[in-house]
């Protein structure tokens, strides 16, 4: 059997080393291993802080790299993850403590301080970033004067610091950096203005701790023994944010597509050859993040089915047993937007008791507050489709592009109801599939690097078309009541 390509794919609530063979020009995916993850609370001397165990992560990727290639070396080998964070090292080259999580909320006011400096329409014009406030340039500026950053010599995101421990490179994969708000969005190489300000307004050297920029596609070192039988396997930059990858593996066939990689997040857009970085998109606040071959994924992020596995924690801990299949039988049943929230609003974003929350948005607008589980789970849905369908239509004319089918992909593509509503509040055919976009966008890419492929994007995804099934939820039902559920937000 021939050598695998091995994807990591590190998400926010779980790790997973993806094994991908090509056969007969199709890709055949099988998960070799799967590790917990999750934000970490530490007490300090200014309060908790929120990290992630990127060891315990390493450790995983290590054992899944033996798992998926157990009678030699991978064929190759990509990493991805979220995006913004990232890691410091010192100048032994030693960790500088676990990551900063981007939920921490040592970030709250750094992009008031920043605007104040540089004002939002003018950061706009250079990076086309949507403002988040987690975004690496705020977290930097939140971080300026910190012990930890003043010992550092070097600061990866934490694809590339996983690349790092496993090769011994140190580079930074554009589509991942494309996220940190310091690149400039027209030469997809750092902002000069953007360091510049960090020097000389706040003291963080961030051109002495950044390392250079490669394209998606490129070979950037090979395995070190230490990582056991894949030991000198290439390590290739695949699109490093897991946005990326998925949007790469969207198996659409002509340029008029929107996407939703749906997952603990969900990024809605369309792709363009070049940024759109108007006022207009800033005030709507979309984001101008560079892709695989060129592309730009111009796009929003959607709160998504982090409300969702919020809410199941918190039952599971008073000690519901909650059946995610029972849960979206019983919350189609719910009648349709009988409540609905708007998915974005701050009181969200951290970790918390988020039914509470959700009841708390409800009577603050005059709805009735959803009051079962199944109700909860409803108003998410409806939420989440009312979201997405903002989100294409001004994707759509923003960038003056026109949208004729929307693709899912990624774990909410597998949720039935969701795409359904989906398809009803946009108006268009929702294709749903495959769920495993991100692995397989970083496997096809790696396979095309080493030669193991041949063409450009869209032969890629005709691989991916070829290679999964799909399925395809057509709008039923009028509009009106999505109509109406806007301007109830509104």
């Amino acid at each position: 059997m021939s050598a695998p390509h091995v994807a990591v794919d590190l998400g926010a609530s779980s790790g997973r080393v993806v094994a991908g063979r090509l056969e007969d020009g199709l890709l055949h995916t099988e998960e070799a291993a799967r590790f917990p993850n999750g934000p970490v609370p530490v007490p300090t001397a200014h309060g908790e802080r929120l990290h992630w165990d990127v060891l315990s992560l390493y450790s995983g990727i290590l054992a899944g790299l033996r798992a998926a290639a157990p009678d030699g070396g991978a064929a190759s080998v990509g990493v991805d993850s979220w995006a913004v964070d990232y890691g410091l090292l010192d100048a032994d080259g030693e960790l500088v403590g676990n990551p900063v999580h981007y939920r921490d909320a040592r970030t709250d006011g750094a992009a008031d301080r920043v605007f104040a400096d540089l004002p939002a329409e003018e950061l706009y014009a250079v990076n086309g970033l949507q403002v988040q406030p987690f975004n690496t340039l705020f977290q930097l500026v939140a971080a300026s004067g910190s012990a930890h950053l003043g010992s550092a010599r070097d600061l990866l995101l934490l694809p590339d610091l996983i690349g790092h421990w496993l090769t011994g490179g140190r580079v930074a994969e554009l589509t991942n950096a494309s996220t940190t708000g310091m690149v400039d969005a027209g030469t997809r190489d750092w902002s000069q203005r953007c360091l510049d300000l960090l020097r000389d307004r706040y003291g963080v050297p961030a051109a002495d701790l950044l390392p250079r920029i490669v394209a998606p596609g490129k070979v950037v070192g090979h395995l070190g023994a230490a990582t056991g039988q894949a030991a000198g396997s290439p390590l290739v930059a695949v699109g490093s944010h897991d946005t990326a990858s998925a949007v790469a593996a969207v198996p659409a066939r002509r340029h008029t597509f929107a996407y939703i990689s749906s997952g603990t997040w969900s990024l809605v857009g369309v792709e363009l050859d070049a940024p759109v970085r108007t006022e207009e998109g800033r005030a709507e606040n979309f984001t101008n993040e560079l892709g695989v071959d060129g592309t730009v994924r111009y796009l929003r992020n959607v709160t998504g089915l982090w409300l969702l596995q919020e809410s199941s924690r918190v039952w599971r801990e008073r000690g519901a047993e909650i059946g995610m299949d029972d849960l979206l039988e019983r919350a189609a049943r719910v009648p349709a937007l009988s409540c609905v929230v708007d998915v974005d609003d701050p009181r969200f974003r951290p970790p918390g008791d988020m039914p509470a929350r959700i009841a708390e948005y409800a009577s603050e607008t005059g709805q009735r507050p959803p009051e079962s589980d199944a109700e909860v789970a409803r108003c998410v849905f409806d939420s989440l489709a009312l979201a997405y369908r903002r989100a294409v239509r001004k994707a759509a004319e923003l960038s003056g592009t026109s949208v004729d089918v929307v693709h899912v992909v990624g774990g909410g593509s597998r949720n039935t109801l969701l795409c359904r509503l989906t398809a009803e509040a946009t108006g268009l055919p929702v294709v749903a599939g495959p769920a495993e976009a991100t692995a397989v966008g970083n496997l096809l890419v790696q396979a095309r690097a080493v030669g193991a492929l041949q063409g450009d994007l869209w032969d890629l995804r005709r691989v991916v078309g070829h290679s999964f099934g799909v399925h395809t939820y057509d709008p039923e039902g009028a509009t009106a009541p999505w109509q109406a559920a806007e301007r109830r937000l509104a």
